[in-house]
């Protein structure tokens, strides 16, 4: 692989263009995917990202950060490097980084789905040299349902807790995920409440234009008996004692690729879990690795020595690129 983008302890590297795209650290000059706390670090001079995505970037650090756009597909140049930034379908505003120097073209995927989302710009594949792949699902074993019957599913959960008098609370990551979920909801099915931390965010969709249903924030509730028919989502973080007492009838759920797994749910302790996710499963990622036409593939966080040797079995160039792994983030 040619070192067109290189792995640091800063994070990836593009040193013809001086720039880091993710970084780990605070850098002079910082690429952003997106605005998920684990790629959007606080502290660096300087920033680029997608302009879809910059009302959350601005949100996750702070009004001082200084942030430069680009539209999906915009070209800048960066020391004479090409770069470019193109939709991911992850979550609103995430891009993929496209980087051409000299002929050659190297594309960093960030984290990408392939599923349709309502939310956000779908994925556009992008043709390079060299793709840097994300390898969070990449296993075989992960296959995601179809969208509408997970849905479907989580409407029945609500609509069965309902009749019994209980709280439906669904824990699903604050940016990204929480907004899919209310995206696919049926607005007739009763109240949905939000915690403090998905309202902040579903106020940055909505004025970015994002249909969204009704929602009402859990402490603006006056009349308790609501809670007794209500959907609550809310973050992974919410699922605490002192939280959690106000909702003494209660079913509670989880949202992640991870439920996949019988074990995850089990180490959750929760009711029930669905399986939806803001990455790709394993189809994805490999549709997504042969609609970029590259020889050479580097693999970051997650299940990289899998999907390297099942890469180079294929007769692909493939490494592992050593990155922090975030295999266990609950964003997933």
């Amino acid at each position: 692989m040619k070192p067109l983008v290189q792995a640091t302890p800063s994070g990836l590297f593009c040193p013809p263009g001086d720039f880091y795209i993710d970084p780990l650290r605070p850098v002079n000059r910082a690429v952003i995917t997106h605005a998920h706390a684990d790629h959007a670090r606080a502290g660096s001079t300087s920033y680029l990202c997608a302009r879809e995505g910059m009302a959350l970037l601005q949100a996750r650090l702070g009004p001082d950060a200084r942030i430069e756009t680009l539209a999906y597909g915009e070209k800048t140049t960066r020391q004479g490097v090409g770069l470019s930034l193109h939709p991911a379908g992850h979550i609103r505003g995430s891009a993929q980084v496209r980087i051409e120097h000299r002929g050659y073209v190297t594309v960093v995927s960030g984290d990408y789905k392939t599923a349709a989302d309502p939310t956000c710009t779908p994925l556009d594949p992008q043709r390079c040299n060299t793709f840097i792949s994300e390898s969070t699902f990449g296993l075989p074993i992960f296959k995601w349902p179809a969208a509408d019957s997970i849905m479907a599913s989580i409407e029945d959960w609500w609509r069965e807790n309902r009749d019994q008098g209980r709280t439906s609370i669904l824990f699903a990551y604050a940016l990204g995920k929480a907004q899919r979920i209310l995206a696919g909801l049926d607005p007739d099915g009763g109240p949905i409440l939000c915690h403090g931390a998905v309202a902040r965010i579903n106020r940055i969709y909505r004025g970015a234009g994002v249909h969204l249903p009704e929602t009402i924030h859990v402490d603006d509730i006056q009349d308790k008996a609501l809670w007794r028919s209500a959907l609550v989502i809310a973050p992974p973080s919410a699922d605490h004692p002192a939280w959690m007492r106000r909702f003494p009838q209660r079913s509670r759920a989880f949202a992640s690729g991870w439920m996949r797994i019988r074990g995850h749910r089990r180490r959750r302790a929760v009711d029930r879990g669905f399986i939806i996710s803001d990455h790709s499963d394993w189809e994805g990622l490999m549709a997504t690795v042969a609609a970029s036409g590259a020889e050479s593939i580097g693999v970051t966080h997650g299940y990289r020595a899998e999907m390297v040797r099942w890469l180079q079995e294929q007769g692909y160039e493939a490494e592992a690129l050593d990155t922090v792994d975030r295999t266990g983030d609950e964003e997933r």
